[in-house]
């Protein structure tokens, strides 16, 4: 462990860094190949991560968390990623799903809900994105109308994780009477076998347990305790969970940029050529030094962004959030690519799993907000720019 990442982190965050990081090295990159190949998913592990408490450790302990937060949340997601096996689902089921219930749920909310994401019996998807409106949220169309004490929901959603594995999905809509004018989100929890639900599987070319949905609500009749929060509350509620997936998002990537540099590094110490390893060349070392770097500011500011969360400054963490978000999307593509570079032919091999991350890579540059609408977002609100939308 580096002498900064010792420095910064309590001794309770090393050692939750240290057990998360001994999981994974037990299943690694192999486990994850073969779950993908099998068309399998990532049951074992996410069974045993939940089992020693680290799926739910950001849920409050009254419901079976561990009391902790985004910090914590996010210290697990990078360790299993730098180990080669992410569980993808994170950042959906406990980090987006269960810190909106948690925040805004109502009692029978959370005692229906926390304790099993939290220890990994139950899944939620999350379904924001919608094929016309993308990145601009303010265009979302799926529509929720009253019908006595009911809900009924209708809408399109495209790219949400997971639907097949999870037990209910958290919607993102707006009221019938708010289709006009700002943005005011209103969030459901629906069924998986909710009548009208419908889902069909986007085909990928990333290779992941996780696979895509397009989501098709036609009527979806929910109770009126399907709502979580106040359905007037606007984007506070929303943002609640965002700010979270921005922060696991870049978990993901410094994981992912971290177990490609890993490799690289390996293979630069003993791969020889002309009589001497490779990475005592400044041409393969400098790189990837430059990579190391680059990953441990990403890392510095994804703390900043999960500090300010845990402490309740949503402002401040949405900001740092988001350039945690790009500094990570960034550095992970800049490390895999550099990786695959040093490694040569060999790094475009099955044998040693860095091909995949090509196209996994752009994940975390692309979502779940492309790195031009967080500059859109800090020019505007961080520098004080005009819109240019």
């Amino acid at each position: 462990m580096s002498t900064a990442r010792t420095v910064l982190e309590t001794e309770e965050h090393q050692a939750l860094r240290s057990a998360v990081a001994a999981l994974g090295k037990r299943y690694g990159r192999d486990y994850m190949t073969t779950v993908v190949r099998e068309g399998k998913h990532t049951d074992e592990l996410w069974a045993e991560a939940a089992k020693l408490g680290y799926l739910g450790v950001n849920l409050p302990e009254e419901y079976g968390g561990g009391g902790g937060g985004m910090a914590e949340l996010s210290i697990v997601l990078e360790e299993l990623g730098a180990a080669g096996s992410p569980l993808l689902m994170m950042i959906v089921s406990p980090a987006i799903c269960g810190t909106v219930i948690a925040r805004f749920g109502t009692e029978e909310q959370k005692r229906r809900w926390l304790p099993g994401l939290a220890d990994g019996t139950v899944t939620m998807a999350f379904g924001i994105t919608e094929p016309d409106a993308g990145s601009n949220s303010h265009r979302i169309t799926t529509t929720a109308r009253r019908d006595g004490d009911d809900w009924l929901l209708t809408g399109r959603k495209v790219f949400v994780s997971g639907v097949d594995i999870a037990d209910a999905t958290l919607i993102v809509g707006r009221t019938e009477d708010a289709r006009s004018g700002k943005l005011k989100p209103c969030l459901f929890i629906v069924p998986r076998d909710a009548e009208g639900f419908g889902r069909n599987q986007i085909d990928m070319e990333i290779q992941a347990p996780e696979k895509q949905f397009e989501l098709v609500l036609d009527d979806v009749r929910l109770p009126a305790d399907a709502l979580v929060g106040d359905e007037d509350a606007g984007l506070l509620q929303l943002f609640a969970g965002l700010n979270p997936e921005r922060i696991m998002t870049a978990a993901f990537g410094i994981g992912m940029g971290r177990f490609a540099l890993a490799k690289a590094v390996d293979y630069a110490r003993t791969r020889q050529v002309w009589k001497a390893p490779i990475g005592s060349h400044q041409a393969i070392a400098h790189p990837l030094a430059a990579a190391h770097i680059e990953l441990e500011l990403a890392r510095l500011m994804m703390q900043k962004a999960a500090r300010l969360y845990d402490e309740g400054d949503d402002i401040g963490a949405g900001e740092a959030a988001n350039m945690a978000k790009y500094a990570a999307g960034e550095a992970c593509v800049k490390a895999v690519d550099q990786a695959v570079h040093t490694l040569g032919g060999n790094g475009l091999t099955s044998e040693y799993g860095l091909a995949s991350l090509i196209t996994a890579s752009r994940v975390a540059r692309i979502a779940p907000v492309s790195r031009e609408m967080i500059l859109n977002y800090v020019s505007h609100q961080s520098l004080g720019l005009p819109k240019s939308y």
